[in-house]
């Protein structure tokens, strides 16, 4: 039975993915809804047949009592026998199996399945934002919002079908209970649905914004909290850790004020509530009674009314606190949006193509790239590099090399200029086309928190056991590799690597990203300080593997160690966004330039860092 109600809607049904979702709430949540259309429409109809029932029983009791005091048992079980029997079946199979439906499809179909929606087309959405839009925030907070936003989404729907529609059929019904008896019983009934609105509304317009506040602060602290993990080891290099505790208890103190403010709110809520509850319950049960007193109303009149107020006075604070909870998982869904719902920032264009790749033809022109400052990175610099032509960059920290990496993998959209591949500017072909064609080892290779295997697999998943194992000897990896193990138990390349490798030494986490590159194959291949993590024995080594792996390829090679691009056929120096010098080591050298400076300056083989200007991206 359960697998039924499961099955009834798939959350990984196709959909046409947008670059632009709906920025304002109703349209986001109604976008996600649109496979449970059906199923909301029968939930509701069920919510509002089981609101019915509930104030049908009320009315009955108040029946019951009017039949059992118009005459002695004997009669009224001889004339009412029949219909009593039906009431109690009716009570016993009709009632729960309708009530069994109705909570089968909320808690089996709809929340399961709407929150695993939500979850799974927003990482897929978040996935396809640029680098640069990651750079721009925390990933704790980006995950978070990820992790946060659909079970609050879901109990919004929850408190929608639950409470909401529950509610409304039954004031309905209960209006016409009271109406059905005396007309002047809905009166009180009336005046305390109005006050009941006021005191719901002014709930409800303070309960968002501090709901959305409280939601914000605690992502904040998730923020915090999840950076001081990431970067533990400078954490304790730099011996910091009271530090940390009180950026993040900064944090921390927001939130419970934050949090304050909100249950505040609440507070004055519920003490209203109990007071105008009060004068619901005296003024329906003083006027039946009156009636009664005054040969107006029956006993059973005045049972049901009692027992109709009582029922609406324990209801009203169920239906504040969930509307109180739907308001504040609306506030934590428009918080969520404000990370899942943004456009996303690098898309490709309308009609983009595969890159047609045929011989590795690098051109740059006039390319220029400042992050929107004005200044720093790239300024109008233009660059031919031939087929299978292996380029060696150099240049002082903030050059601008970097940023050309960035660029031709583009990860972002220059400012100016463009890059062709074969004659076709990148930014007309597909983005998965341009880095299937690219092989790219940086200094800083973080490894994904997965097996070796894994890590390595990466680069061509479907390669096989040999060949994997092959692209790890050829990056002098095997060696180490056989002698992992981690804390369950698993060694060799099953061994977990920890969260951006960090059970891993620098120099090996550098040999598996080499392997990931090695088995990858890309025609195009980028170096950024591939080799700066290892001795210089295992360097030696990874060097001559690597000049193996760049035949036939068209190489960009980015090193302060000069020694390592020595032997590139061209060696181009950037100074300030701007080539000013190219040619072949011995042709810079003889020159006496800035690449010749460069070298004398050396120490160990790196570019001296006295002179660095700023930084760059």
């Amino acid at each position: 039975m359960f697998r039924f109600f499961e099955n009834l809607v798939d959350p990984y049904v196709e959909y046409e993915e947008t670059d632009t979702p709906p920025r304002r709430l109703l349209p986001f949540l109604i976008d996600y809804a649109r496979p449970f259309r059906r199923v909301f429409v029968v939930t509701g109809v069920l919510k509002m047949v089981v609101a019915v029932i509930e104030v049908g029983m009320i009315w009955y009791v108040g029946r019951l009592v009017d039949l059992l005091a118009g005459g002695s048992p004997a009669e009224v079980m001889r004339d009412h026998g029949a219909e009593f029997l039906f009431a109690a079946i009716a009570v016993l199979c009709l009632r729960p199996i309708i009530g069994g439906i109705d909570v089968a499809l909320l808690h089996n179909t709809i929340l399961p399945n709407f929150g695993t929606l939500i979850r799974w087309r927003s990482h897929r959405h978040v996935l396809r934002q640029p680098v640069g839009w990651f750079e721009n925030d925390f990933a704790g907070r980006i995950a978070n919002r990820i992790m946060q936003t659909p079970p609050a989404a879901g109990d919004a729907l929850f408190q929608v079908f639950d409470a909401v529609a529950f509610a409304v059929t039954t004031l309905i019904g209960s209006i016409a209970l009271l109406s059905g008896a005396d007309l002047r019983l809905v009166v009180p009934l009336l005046l305390w649905i109005a006050l009941y609105l006021w005191l719901l509304r002014w709930t409800v317009r303070r309960a968002g914004p501090a709901s959305t506040a409280a939601s914000d602060a605690r992502s904040k602290v998730t923020g915090r909290v999840v950076d001081s993990y990431t970067n533990i080891h400078s954490v304790k290099m730099f011996a910091h850790h009271d530090r940390e505790i009180a950026y993040a208890g900064e944090a921390i103190e927001e939130a419970r004020e934050k949090f304050q403010t909100e249950m505040r709110i609440v507070t004055l809520m519920d003490v209203m509530l109990t007071f105008i509850n009060g004068l619901l319950i005296v003024s329906v049960t003083g006027l039946a009674l009156w009636l009664w007193y005054d040969g107006q109303a029956t006993v059973g009149v005045v049972a049901a009314a009692t027992a109709l107020v009582l029922r609406l006075n324990n209801m009203t604070y169920w239906i504040m606190w969930a509307t109180t909870n739907l308001v504040q998982s609306l506030g934590v869904v428009a918080e969520g949006m404000e990370t899942i719902a943004q456009p996303v920032a690098l898309t490709d264009r309308a009609g983009a193509k595969p890159l047609d790749y045929r011989e590795g033809r690098i051109e740059i022109d006039t390319l220029s790239h400042h992050y929107g400052r004005g200044a720093g990175g790239l300024d109008k610099l233009s660059l031919t590099i031939r087929p299978g032509e292996k380029v060696g960059l150099v240049g002082r920290s903030g050059s601008g090399k970097s940023t050309l990496v960035k660029l031709l993998l583009r990860f972002y959209d220059p400012e100016g200029g463009r890059i062709l591949i074969d004659g076709q500017d990148i930014t007309h072909v597909t983005q998965n086309s341009l880095r299937r064609v690219i092989g790219m080892v940086q200094q800083d290779s973080s490894l994904l928190h997965r097996s070796v295997r894994d890590n390595i697999l990466y680069g061509r998943p479907d390669a096989t056991e040999a060949e994997m194992i092959r692209a790890a000897q050829r990056a002098e990896a095997d060696g180490f590799i056989g002698d992992l193990a981690d804390p369950e138990g698993r060694s060799g390349y099953d061994a977990q690597v920890g969260e951006r490798g960090v059970k891993l030494s620098g120099g090996q986490r550098q040999r598996v990203a080499l392997a990931r590159v090695i088995l990858k194959d890309a025609p195009i291949l980028v170096l950024d300080e591939a080799t700066s993590a290892l001795d210089s024995e295992v360097e030696a080594a990874i060097l001559d593997t690597l000049y193996g792996v760049m035949e036939g390829k068209t190489v960009i090679a980015i090193a302060h160690r000069l020694s390592t691009i020595a032997h590139m056929d061209r060696i181009v120096v950037i100074d300030g966004g701007q080539i000013v010098e190219s040619g072949t080591h011995a042709a810079l050298l003889a020159k006496g330039g800035l690449y010749a400076q460069f070298w004398d300056r050396q120490s160990g083989g790196f570019i001296g860092t006295d002179e660095s200007p700023e930084a760059a991206q």
